[in-house]
This record gives C-alpha cells, sequence and structure tokens, in this order.
C-alpha cells in the first residue's frame, strides 16, 4: 500500500435525539446562519422546527436557502454565496441528504472566494479557505456529512462534476436514524446501491491493501445482510442505523487509507445525469456490473475474492472467468430484488445522446479510472451495454 496521512476534523455527533446538541455545537460560531434544505420534507416531518427551536435558544438570526435539488445547481450555489455576503452570515447549516451538503460545501467554498466557485470546482482555481458549515444529515448514501467530497450541476453546460479541498469538511454533523424514517422506499433504495458503490469503487485497485480489503468487504456484506430488512420495515431504528452507518463508513476515508480508488463508475453516471437529470443511485446501478464486465480482464483475481467473500460463492467446475462473471451477475441480481433499476431504458435514454455522454466523460482528462484507464471510447462501449 502507499504512504499516507489521514486527517478527518468533522466531530461525528450519532444516535437518538442528538439534535439536542445543535445549540451546545454552535456556541461561539456567530449568530448569523444560512440554513440550507431540499423540497420541504423537513417540514412536513417536523424538523425543521425542531431545528428552529434549537437555534432560537442562541438567539440566531436565520436565513434560508430551500429547494437544493437532487443534483444541486450551481446556480443554487450562487444564490447562496449572494445570501451569505447579503446577510454577513457567520455559519451555515445543511439540513437534509447529500444534495444538500454537497450544495452547502460549494457555498462555504465560494463565499470565501474571490475566483468564481465554477472554477474552483473545475480545478482552474484552488479552494484557499471556507465558512464554517455543520450538517444534520436525514438520507444515507452519500457520506457527504464526513468527507470533503461534493458533486456540482452546471445545468447550462450540462456538466456534473466532482470536486473536493482540505476546507470542504463540516465542522460537525449530527446523524439522529430516526431523522431518516420518512425516506421514501425509492430514495431509501438508491442511497443504499450508493453507499454499496462507494465501497465497490475503493475496492477496485491493484495495491496489496489485505486490512482495507476486508474492511470494504464487511460494509457491503452488511448493507446487503440488512437492505432487504429495512425496506420491509422502513421505519426500523436498527436498520436504520445501520444503513446510516454503514453510508458514513463507505466514503470518509477511513477504508481507503494507503490507495486510490478507482471511480470511472462515478464519472461515467455524473455525465448519464447531466444530461438526462436521473437519480445517482439509479445510475449507478445500471452502470457498475456493466464496468466490471468491461473491465473483468484486468484482474479476474479481485472480482474471485469480490464473489467469495462477500457474496458467498463457491467456485465449481467453471473457469476462473465464469466465476468472476457470475460475481456480478450475483451484484446485478441483489440490487435488481430490492429494486434499483437495470437499464438506461429503464430512464427513457435510448442510443441517441451516447456521444453527446461519452463526450462528457472525458471533459476534464482525456482518461479516467484507477483499476483500468478508461478512453472515451470505452465509455461509448459501457453506454452501449447499458442501454
Amino acid at each position: 500500500m502507499n504512504d499516507f496521512i489521514y486527517h478527518n476534523p468533522t466531530k461525528l455527533i450519532f444516535g437518538k435525539d442528538t439534535l439536542t446538541t445543535l445549540s451546545d455545537l454552535l456556541k461561539g460560531k456567530g449568530k448569523n446562519i444560512l440554513l440550507v434544505y431540499g423540497g420541504g420534507s423537513i417540514k412536513r416531518n417536523g424538523l425543521y422546527d425542531k431545528v428552529l427551536e434549537q437555534l432560537n435558544t442562541i438567539d440566531a438570526h436565520v436565513v434560508e436557502l430551500s429547494g437544493v435539488e437532487p443534483n444541486p445547481r450551481l446556480t443554487t450555489v450562487r444564490t447562496g454565496i449572494e445570501l451569505v455576503h447579503a446577510h454577513g452570515i457567520d455559519f451555515i447549516l445543511a439540513v437534509g441528504g447529500g444534495s444538500t451538503i454537497d450544495c452547502t460545501k460549494a457555498i462555504a467554498v465560494g463565499a470565501k472566494s474571490d475566483a468564481d466557485i465554477w472554477d474552483i470546482i473545475t480545478k482552474k482555481k484552488q479552494a484557499k479557505a471556507a465558512l464554517p458549515f455543520g450538517t444534520i444529515l436525514t438520507l444515507a448514501a452519500t457520506g457527504s456529512e464526513m468527507n470533503a467530497g461534493s458533486v456540482i450541476t452546471n445545468w447550462q453546460t450540462n456538466e456534473k462534476v466532482g470536486w473536493g479541498s482540505a476546507y470542504s469538511y463540516p465542522v460537525f454533523s449530527i446523524l439522529d436514524p430516526t431523522h431518516t424514517f420518512t425516506v421514501p422506499k425509492n430514495q431509501t433504495i438508491y442511497g443504499i446501491v450508493d453507499i454499496m458503490s462507494h465501497a465497490l469503487e475503493h475496492y477496485f485497485h491493484h495495491e496489496s491493501t489485505p486490512l482495507q480489503d476486508r474492511m470494504v468487504e464487511g460494509i457491503l456484506k452488511t448493507v446487503i445482510e440488512t437492505a432487504p430488512k429495512l425496506l420491509e420495515d422502513l421505519e426500523s431504528y436498527e436498520h436504520r442505523e445501520t444503513i446510516l452507518y454503514a453510508g458514513t463508513m463507505a466514503l470518509n476515508g477511513m477504508v481507503s487509507m494507503g490507495y486510490h480508488g478507482d471511480w470511472a463508475t462515478h464519472n461515467l453516471e455524473h455525465a448519464v445525469s447531466a444530461i438526462h437529470d436521473i437519480p445517482h443511485g439509479g445510475g449507478l446501478a445500471i452502470l457498475f456490473p456493466h464496468w466490471m464486465e468491461h473491465v473483468l480482464d484486468v484482474n479476474i483475481d479481485r472480482f474471485k475474492q469480490l464473489g467469495s467473500r462477500v457474496f458467498d460463492l463457491k467456485q465449481g467446475t467453471e473457469s476462473d472467468r465464469d466465476f468472476a462473471l457470475r460475481t456480478i451477475q450475483s451484484l446485478r441480481d441483489f440490487w435488481t430484488s430490492i429494486g434499483a433499476p437495470n437499464r438506461l431504458a429503464d430512464y427513457d435514454i435510448d442510443a441517441s445522446s451516447i456521444e453527446d455522454m461519452a463526450d462528457r466523460t472525458v471533459q476534464l482528462s482525456e482518461t479516467f479510472g484507477v483499476f483500468k484507464s478508461l478512453t472515451r471510447d470505452d465509455a461509448t462501449a459501457i453506454y452501449k451495454a447499458s442501454l
């Protein structure tokens, strides 16, 4: 494995009724708070009122930015930056899922930069600071509550770009599994796929990482065991707790010390949803098995290990390659069994946009992916197989 330095400054507050810690966490952070949230579900389930009650105890002046999109828009980020400057905001509080938190990260960095935030996102400029922010998580999926990453969509140019900086970690994140009870079944499914995809992106590399392998495999097995139970009982505290914690651990850097994962499938999905605005987890469920089939021969043993350790498969008289293909099919079958899509046609996407999507996979670099370096032609082949 490679040499590494690990640092994660986010304080994680996990468990039932942990929202009551909010007022103490905000002490000394300033009175002018920008409250960022999405489509209004936090008002319907009562979380909004509970957050305001906590903010009132510190006499906060609250400015609101609502309506953050599932694939957060650059225009929304810029609106947030304008609000920060107009109201002298001291601290940003994101209440929602990964999209709300991703948007908040961009606002926080953009508010402290003379450069345009899109230039920072596209790596033309570097972040130099960020306004402090915290999160109250309502959806298990992206892990954005305890990492520096963010994904923002520029709808004017149909670009969806992942980025991050040393300054875009939350100061704190409050995770109460009860806040995820009202997440609908379809969004719960997408979150499960997203969590597993993060673990799988880590898994495919070429370093010797026996301990990290077992950690990733543990996350995958736990999610596979828990997901069907949760989908049968969406208000199970035990199962919501397990999936919520898995989402954080899959992408807070703990399992990826000493190596770089692949991340080609995320690049492929970003290109799809930049044009078609589909759910991120849905796109990953479709594309990941096809990426796996496309790169299988790079290291068949890696796929065999995944099959035996995570899916408990046993190899009989079949060839190594056929066993590896059975591993991939097991992943596809599991995602299909919990209700995830498996073809781009499920979102009415046909061959007419393949060339456009393929172009977008190489906008920032001519190649992408670590397990196997892919080109535009590879992207085209994977999209065609996914139709």
